[in-house]
């Protein structure tokens, strides 16, 4: 997910997406951690993702401030 895509989310649609994004990272690492994933740089990619929707998040909330 872009951070041109994550700025057209409402703040409530970030924060649900955080949360199932970061249940969806915890998932991979779990299965990862039992057999291997074809692609190990999706839990990386999941991560960035993670950070990027609470990056915007925190902006908006200093910027409301």
């Amino acid at each position: 997910m872009k951070v041109k895509e994550v700025r057209e989310l409402s703040t409530k649609e970030i924060v649900e997406r955080i949360d199932a994004e970061q249940m969806a990272l915890e998932q991979k690492k779990i299965n990862h951690s039992i057999s291997p994933l074809d692609n190990p740089m999706q839990i990386k990619a999941q991560r960035r993702t993670v950070a990027r929707l609470k990056t915007v998040l925190r902006q908006r909330l200093e910027n409301n401030n």
